[in-house]
């Protein structure tokens, strides 16, 4: 679509009544070109929306480009931007670019684990800071091109009310929409704790959520990743903390992405 927000056309996709009883989105592929990537993500917003909202990136040219270490700093670039996004050579088959949406990894759990990122995140977090085991909010700065972008993720250890994450959900699109880039989750439910909610939003557009029916791996708390822009992530988690009924993250210096529940 070259240079077009895909929020937009995902909305109509997904909440366009007479599209939606006729189409099921599968997901967003995104197409890089590995010479001409990163100014294209230094200098176009839009491009940088598309990496985020991808389910899967396919990194062109990558046979022509002369600066290996350039790709190979791209590929960082892109797992940066966008934590759990499969990347995909030009040459990857058509199965591997469908059965990407959400429907499609209710079935797949590892496939599950790796979209979350979550893992990522944390292990990420781990390496950077001393861990005492109590810690809810971890986010992972990206590179000096997109210092404004974040990743971060919230957790609870019990289960909540569904109506409680929807009212999350809205607060924090009608305080802070403009700014969310995306957000992806399990949500262990109050009502069924044995089957999670699986949640996605790209921008301010959320995807029907789909109850699971099992959790795919032995963790059973919920966890939200979030991407944002210009949005600190104490905000957020400040945020969920009211929402959860428990005492507000401590303040920590903007060196420092560790906040104790």
């Amino acid at each position: 679509t070259g240079l077009a927000d895909p929020a937009p056309i995902l909305n109509v996709l997904i909440n366009h009544r007479y599209l939606a009883m006729r189409f099921r989105l599968d997901g967003v592929v995104t197409v890089v070109d590995a010479v001409n990537g990163p100014a294209t993500l230094d200098t176009h917003a839009e491009a940088l929306r598309q990496v985020i909202a991808a389910d899967r990136i396919v990194l062109t040219k990558t046979e022509i480009a002369q600066d290996t270490e350039a790709v190979a700093a791209l590929r960082r670039r892109l797992g940066e931007l966008n934590p759990g996004a499969a990347i995909l050579p030009a040459d990857a088959p058509a199965q591997a670019l469908v059965g990407a949406g959400l429907y499609d990894l209710a079935d797949r759990p590892g496939e599950l684990r790796q979209w979350l990122a979550a893992e990522t995140l944390e292990a990420s977090h781990d390496h950077q800071h001393d861990q005492d085991g109590h810690g809810h909010h971890h986010h992972h700065d990206v590179n000096r091109h997109d210092a404004s972008i974040r990743a971060f993720i919230l957790t609870a250890e019990e289960p909540i009310r569904r109506a409680t994450f929807e009212l999350f959900w809205t607060l924090l699109r009608s305080t802070h929409g403009p700014r969310l880039l995306r957000l992806k989750g399990l949500v262990a439910l109050a009502e069924e704790p044995e089957a999670p909610l699986l949640v996605h939003a790209v921008q301010q557009i959320l995807h029907p959520p789909i109850q699971l029916s099992a959790w795919p791996d032995s963790d059973r708390r919920s966890r939200l990743v979030l991407i944002t822009r210009d949005l600190d992530e104490a905000v957020v988690a400040r945020l969920w903390s009211a929402f959860l009924g428990r005492a507000a993250p401590a303040e920590v210096g903007s060196h420092a992405g560790h906040h104790h529940g």
